[in-house]
């Protein structure tokens, strides 16, 4: 009965040896199911990806898009720009420009420059013999304002010419017309002048005037003066 007890022992072993042991590696039913999910759910993320990438403008066509409507923009602000500075151009042709002979008309420049120096020089010229032959000389070529301006620095000085015995000496050195429309014109002049008192050293001085002259009976007449 003894030796017996072993032998079942080793039957009931060799029984459990005969059974083929689980090795983990067989997935139940619902690890299977859920991979399946899984690979169903990473499909359709894949899938709405490359719908989303077709959908997508390429960077490149928004860009070439961008830059067209860039420069359309640019193209009709410079049409823009280039039309005003015409508009002005003509406009300046044809109002300014035209009406300004200064800038047109060389020989009727010329002939305003050279009345108004020669005017200014004699008037601005005298002898202590007196002053009959200035004042006679500016009611000519002095009207308006300039002749009484005129007037009144003569009115200063006449006395000094005789009792000082004062001689005056003025040239016209440089005329330039500013404008020239119609009748009326603008210039600058710079006078020089040697001023002589009896038997002193005489001196030289310079003055520069602003001139307004007025065209009248084929006469220019010197109507305003201001010193600069």
């Amino acid at each position: 009965m003894r030796r017996g007890t072993p032998v079942r022992a080793h039957e009931e072993d060799t029984g459990a040896a005969g059974e083929e042991p689980r090795t983990g590696e067989e997935p139940c039913a619902g690890e299977e199911s859920r991979a399946e999910e899984r690979n169903r759910t990473g499909e359709e993320a894949v899938a709405a990806e490359g719908d989303s990438a077709e959908d997508a403008p390429p960077v490149r066509t928004w860009w070439a898009r961008r830059r067209a409507v860039v420069v359309a923009v640019v193209s009709v602000l410079l049409l823009l720009a280039g039309c005003v500075l015409l508009q002005r151009a003509h406009a300046l042709r044809h109002t300014s420009g035209a009406a300004d002979h200064a800038l047109t008309d060389a020989e009727a420049s010329d002939r305003v420059a050279g009345d108004v120096g020669s005017a200014l020089a004699r008037v601005f010229s005298y002898t202590p013999d007196g002053t009959a032959g200035t004042e006679r000389s500016a009611k000519a070529v002095l009207a308006g304002k300039a002749a009484r301006q005129y007037e009144a620095l003569l009115g200063k000085v006449r006395d000094d010419v005789r009792t000082q015995r004062v001689t005056l000496s003025t040239q016209s050195v440089r005329v330039g017309v500013v404008s020239l429309r119609g009748n009326t014109a603008h210039l600058l002049v710079f006078l020089d002048q040697t001023a002589r008192r009896g038997d002193a050293k005489p001196t030289t001085s310079a003055a520069q005037l602003s001139v307004t002259a007025h065209l009248g009976d084929g006469v220019w007449r010197v109507v305003d003066l201001t010193a600069r």
